[in-house]
């Protein structure tokens, strides 16, 4: 069994940076794809960020830039580094995991098998 657990959202003025944390558990080993997406009621959902163990990494236009997805093996944890927030970033963001890779990175929702519980992040102007 897989668990993803979101941390670092918060309110921040535009501008501002935050930095979220995915700790990931279970059995991901090495190969599995990393991604960032942020989903709102009444919005499209969008991929923002996704990275494979050998660094590749892929943005959304919307990020680019801005946002820099990394990952820590030895803590299994992957990070998502904001800067220059714009109230437009704000959402719930949500860290995922493709245990299959074969497309990895993708920002394609519907590869991805496990989802975390969301962090909220709050940009105001």
């Amino acid at each position: 069994q897989v668990q993803l657990v979101e941390s670092g959202g918060g309110s921040v003025q535009a501008g501002g940076s935050l930095r979220l944390s995915c700790a990931y558990f279970g059995h991901i080993y090495g190969t599995a794809c990393m991604g960032w997406f942020r989903l709102d009621p009444g919005k499209e959902p969008e991929g923002v960020a996704s990275i494979y163990t050998n660094g590749s990494t892929s943005y959304a236009d919307s990020v680019k830039g801005r946002f820099t997805i990394s990952q820590d093996n030895a803590k299994n944890t992957v990070y998502l580094q904001m800067n220059s927030l714009k109230p437009a970033d704000t959402s719930m963001y949500y860290c995922a995991a493709d245990l299959n890779a074969y497309y990895c990175p993708t920002l394609v929702r519907e590869r991805y098998n496990y989802w975390g519980q969301g962090t909220r992040v709050t940009v105001t102007s």
